[in-house]
């Protein structure tokens, strides 16, 4: 990985890297030892200082931090820093060194599960992992375009998006987990994500109050979208309760227009009736869209010769959604097998429905084949091989 060297965690060969105390800048290790409530002790004034573990866990442990990079034992003090944080056994330790290894926006999810011993189910877990990929990639689409209700449009950007994610490697506990965002390439998503679940926490609130659901309409314009709502649903859902807390990346800074304070919002099971009449009621606000797409057609089907036919497009342009499903008349369809058999796509307009999470085109008309020379047919060919290979078939076998 970048920025570590051959230092290695005790615990032999098979340990993973540490941070390369070469490239550490202490300031931003000051700060993460800060927001871990690990306290300062003093030090050398103006050449370094000394920081010891919170609430007095481990006594013996301290930590000194150079004032800057400029004295000679700078790096010697930046190497002995890392090595007792790996071999620390306090949780935060371990949250350093991984913030220090992957800088970013810092993301925690944390769920209240009944257990034994501090062991949760393993399908807890999962639903943990799960809400927060959910919650991720709706931050990552309302970044990108505000829409109560995405279905299907913009995937592909969101998975681009997860692509870059980095997850803390387990270890930090049951019903925990952490990831970092890329800072400051991504920083889009993670304060539409910030606005977002700030605006869905007091619209809950609100509407527990006074019965009022606008404010989840008036959530939309930071972010707010049904697939949010049914991410937090997802997380809260089977527990005692969920948190989510952010910190910006230290190395980063605080992004323009937010406090310099930890995001940290709590849902409960009481909340789950206001967030699911909430993820019902924008679902049913957003519109059909009117579209004029071009596709691949990938997959033909109808019932008997001579009738209509559903055919599936692979969209290329002209719609936020990977792939759509279309019925078209007789001629049409026939105009459909042909582009398919030539390795042709096709142009056609409808509106793009909201039924299926936006992926069926309804009301289609002017389907017509789009001629290509062979070097765009040869890219247009090598687009849809590399897309088939990441969004495989879904196999519907009735083809809507």
């Amino acid at each position: 990985m970048r920025g570590t060297r051959a230092l290695r965690a005790p615990g032999g060969p098979d340990a993973p890297p540490l941070p390369d105390p070469a490239r550490i800048d202490p300031a931003v290790l000051g700060t993460l030892l800060a927001r871990h409530r690990w306290c300062r002790r003093g030090g050398a004034e103006g050449r370094y200082t000394r920081w010891t573990p919170p609430d007095d866990l481990e006594p013996d442990t301290s930590v000194l931090v150079p004032a800057d990079r400029g004295f000679d034992d700078s790096t010697d003090l930046l190497e002995e820093a890392v090595g007792t944080l790996a071999r620390s056994g306090v949780p935060s330790a371990r949250a350093i060194l991984a913030a220090l290894m992957v800088p970013g926006d810092e993301i925690h999810w944390r769920r209240e599960m009944p257990g034994v011993g501090g062991a949760v189910p393993w399908g807890a877990e999962e639903d943990l992992r799960a809400a927060a990929r959910a919650m991720l990639s709706a931050a990552a689409k309302a970044g990108h375009s505000r829409a109560a209700y995405f279905g299907a449009r913009l995937d592909s950007y969101a998975a681009d998006f997860l692509d870059r994610v980095l997850v803390v490697a387990p270890g930090t506990g049951a019903g925990l987990l952490t990831a970092y965002a890329p800072a400051p390439e991504d920083r889009f998503t993670t304060t539409t994500l910030v606005r977002a679940l700030e605006a869905i926490r007091d619209a809950v609130d609100y509407q527990r109050t006074t019965g009022n659901t606008d404010a989840f309409d008036i959530g939309v314009r930071l972010g707010v979208s049904r697939e949010l709502i049914a991410s937090v649903v997802q997380l809260v859902r089977g527990s005692e309760g969920a948190e989510v807390a952010l910190s910006w990346a230290a190395a980063v800074g605080v992004p323009d227009g937010f406090a310099n304070r930890r995001l940290h919002l709590e849902f409960s099971p009481g909340d789950l009736p206001a967030l699911e009449a909430a993820a019902e009621r924008l679902e049913r606000s957003e519109p059909a869209v009117e579209v004029e797409l071009t596709g691949a057609v990938v997959r033909l089907k109808r019932q008997v010769p001579g009738g209509d036919g559903v055919v599936r497009l692979r969209v290329l342009t002209g719609a936020e959604v990977d792939e759509v499903r279309v019925r078209l008349e007789e001629a049409a369809y026939r105009i459909a097998v042909e582009s398919h058999l030539a390795g042709v796509p096709v142009r056609l307009r409808g509106r793009l429905e909201r039924k299926g999470g936006f992926r069926r085109l309804s009301d289609p008309v002017d389907l017509a084949p789009v001629e290509l020379e062979a070097g765009e047919r040869d890219r247009m060919l090598k687009a849809l091989r590399l897309r088939a290979g990441r969004f495989p078939d879904s196999g519907d076998p009735e083809g809507r």
